[in-house]
């Protein structure tokens, strides 16, 4: 298998795209009840607006270093071509990592609430096991069909499988990020998985492999199984229920996906089509704490 043309040094490999979306044919008026959520994550922070309940818009930023100023680029960034602006939302809930900095929020509410709420808006009422793959840890979720967490488990604190632990892994191998899920399925034999889950010490061994002459795909393919065990072993532990989706970054890594898919014997259900005119599973939680802000908004009109 060919390597890939020598690149310049200044390419940052680890930089996923940002970007926003406003879902056509939705118009609103000063009626309507608009909200919004702000997910200030590890590495990325999310916006979503709703119009009474329905998904309206949304933006997709990396996380600075003062969540504050996150939370306010992410919110602009959603609020862009929509013609509203910040004082037209009637509630905003702030989540993620970094929701007690979300400074226009009114309200704080854990992520694992949010991506529950929000997987059972994306997919439906049938979502029961929720994996939301973070920047920085990994969650597992059981849920009802309401979208109420019932039981969740987290890994440790280690980046392994996580979004950072894919961008060190994208800077190592000098690939797009985007492309290691797909390059990862590149291998006629699946590799036997990498010891070490460690991001540290795994990149480690990936130089060690490297230099054994194995090929990037290789080497990628025995890292994202390695991640895969690690990700079902968590579901199996909190308790597999059908049906099983996948939030946050890494729900777009089909390389992580498709493994775990193999390691529990399960489908995952299918991806939306975030690409065209489908809801992102990357701002499920957003998307989760502005449902909750309608929800919020609307018991305090009948206080």
């Amino acid at each position: 298998m060919n390597e890939p043309s020598v690149v310049k040094d200044d390419v940052e490999f680890w930089r996923w795209k940002e970007y926003q979306r406003v879902m056509p044919g939705i118009n609103w008026t000063n009626k309507d009840v608009i909200t919004a959520g702000v997910d200030v994550g590890s590495v990325g922070s999310k916006a979503a607006i709703m119009v009474n309940g329905q998904a309206y818009s949304w933006g997709i930023t990396r996380t600075g270093s003062n969540s504050p100023e996150s939370a306010t680029k992410a919110l602009d960034w959603a609020l862009k071509d929509t013609g509203l602006k910040s004082t037209d939302i009637k509630y905003i809930v702030g989540t993620g990592y970094g929701r007690v900095n979300v400074p226009m929020a009114n309200k704080a509410i854990t992520e694992i609430a949010c991506h529950a709420k929000g997987a059972n808006y994306i997919w439906g009422p049938s979502v029961r096991t929720v994996l939301d793959v973070g920047g920085q840890d990994i969650k597992a979720i059981r849920a009802d069909e309401t979208g109420r967490v019932v039981s969740f488990l987290m890994n440790d604190k280690c980046a392994a499988g996580t979004g950072r632990g894919m961008e060190v892994f994208a800077d190592l191998l000098q690939i797009p990020i985007e492309k290691i899920g797909e390059m990862s399925l590149e291998v006629d034999v699946e590799p036997p998985p990498v010891s070490c889950t460690c991001v540290a010490f795994a990149k480690t061994e990936a130089m060690g492999l490297l230099r054994k002459g194995w090929s990037k795909e290789k080497v990628l393919a025995a890292y994202t199984r390695a991640m895969a065990v690690r990700m079902a072993n968590l579901i199996n532990r909190v308790g597999l229920e059908k049906e099983l989706v996948i939030t946050g970054g890494q729900s777009k890594n089909i390389g992580i996906v498709s493994r775990i898919e193999v390691v529990l014997g399960a489908k995952c259900l299918p991806m939306p089509n975030w690409r065209e005119n489908g809801l992102d599973p990357m701002v499920a939680g957003a998307l989760g704490a502005a449902l909750f802000g309608k929800a919020l908004y609307e018991k305090a009109q009948k206080a």
